[in-house]
């Protein structure tokens, strides 16, 4: 076989193992997270105190297997293709924090979680934005820009001042979003990478993906940290970060999603199936966790 079939064989088998090496991070990272003793909801220095565990360093190791394998994917076969596989990573992170724990998957987590992917897959096949035009000035950015830091904000706040379950909700939806601006804007740092390193390094979007990339990975440990069960966390933020990324490219970067009834009820459907999954996280693996004897230092 040969052509698109040919690269198909190298994408799927690509875009499964990085889903595989994503979920496994998440599992390691909040395993290695949830043995830091408490403090604050947010501590900005966590990763510090982080790195002298090598079950936290193995993490970064599987990420970067992940991402390797994720350009791999999406060198060989178009986003929409790639991005539902990816979402898997969720179940993968499920089934590999009950591994580490040497305990049975529950069911019921299980299907929240395969509710999350189903309705995330459908809402990507279904809501395919047509190519906008790829410019973005920091004057059309800076609404939005402010609108995005309130959320993030208001989320910050929300989990300074509430423990256990709006805390963990709360630190998860503000790295979501930040994960989605970050994504947005790598790619226009991707743009000018095109045209040189000295292009890129000269326009603000690269230095603004640092600096979103960065907060929304310190936050996401400090979600693992304060959170029992790994689910409900990573549910949100795979939830977030494409369906924010998708929002700012019809927003900022004029693309156009589809507008049919029938797409528009798809895209509606798959949100609505993917949020009754993140609820069925949210209310059944923490119970499963502390009946299990997982550490409950906070009672998430």
């Amino acid at each position: 076989m040969t052509g698109a079939g040919s690269q198909l064989w190298v994408a799927v088998p690509a875009a499964i193992l990085a889903a595989a090496a994503f979920g496994l991070t998440g599992a390691l990272q909040h395993r290695a997270a949830r043995r830091v003793p408490g403090g604050p909801a947010v501590r900005w220095g966590l990763v510090f105190t982080l790195l002298r565990q090598p079950l936290w360093v193995a993490s970064l190791l599987t990420n970067g297997l992940g991402i390797v394998l994720q350009w791999i994917a999406l060198s060989s076969a178009p986003l929409v293709l790639v991005q539902p596989l990816l979402v898997t990573a969720l179940v993968f992170a499920v089934l590999g924090s009950d591994a580490l724990r040497r305990r049975r998957p529950d069911g019921i987590v299980l299907l929240g979680a395969g509710l999350c992917v189903v309705g995330l897959t459908t809402f990507f096949l279904v809501a395919r934005p047509a190519a906008g035009h790829g410019r973005l000035e920091p004057s059309e950015a800076l609404p939005l820009a402010v609108g995005l830091a309130v959320l993030v904000a208001g989320s910050l706040a929300v989990a300074a001042r509430w423990a256990g379950r709006p805390r963990v909700m709360a630190l998860a939806t503000a790295t979501g979003v930040l994960y989605g601006v970050t994504a947005g804007l790598t790619k226009l740092a991707a743009d000018d990478l095109r045209r040189g390193p000295a292009a890129m390094f000269g326009q603000w979007h690269v230095y603004a993906v640092v600096l979103c990339g960065v907060t929304g990975f310190l936050l996401s440990q400090n979600a693992f940290r304060v959170g029992v069960a790994l689910a409900p966390a990573l549910a949100v933020i795979v939830a977030l970060d494409p369906l924010v990324s998708i929002g700012l490219g019809a927003l900022w970067f004029g693309e156009e999603l589809p507008s049919g009834a029938a797409a528009i009820a798809g895209q509606v459907a798959g949100l609505a199936v993917a949020i009754a999954g993140i609820a069925l996280l949210s209310l059944r693996a923490p119970v499963v966790a502390r009946a299990a004897g997982d550490d409950v230092r906070e009672d998430v």
